[in-house]
């Protein structure tokens, strides 16, 4: 299990990581430029200049981080998937488990309570 907990908790980092850039660095410098967003909002704060540099790299981190941590976030799915069964966690904890690796800095708290729980549970693993 000391291997399943092992690969959750890397999996879980590099997810977390990487959508905190994508969501608090990435959107805003690739979007914030005062135009509409997505169709959604009618006009985003204009903290950029369309076609700058600046814009341009937030455009690279959304483009390239954003395949890559929803690549990296499947294989923290499928680790997250095996943990919970070898741990036999019930539906809802594993649920919630999974859900949070979807919200930025949260995903942090719930491989916190994952690990814990892993570790009270199984004292031969600390």
């Amino acid at each position: 299990m000391q291997r399943n907990l092992t690969a959750y908790r890397v999996m879980a980092t590099i997810v977390g990581v990487l959508l905190v850039v994508l969501c608090l660095i990435g959107v805003p410098l690739a979007n914030f430029d005062g135009s509409s967003m997505w169709g959604f909002f009618d006009s985003t704060p204009s903290w950029v200049t369309p076609g700058s540099d600046v814009q341009e790299a937030g455009e690279l981190i959304t483009t390239y981080l954003g395949v890559a941590h929803g690549w990296l976030y499947m294989i923290f799915l499928f680790s997250a998937f095996m943990l919970s069964r070898r741990a036999r966690w019930g539906l809802p904890f594993t649920l919630v488990t999974l859900v949070c690796g979807t919200v930025p800095v949260l995903s942090f708290w719930a491989e916190h309570r994952a690990t814990r729980r892993v570790r009270a549970e199984h004292p031969e693993l600390s």
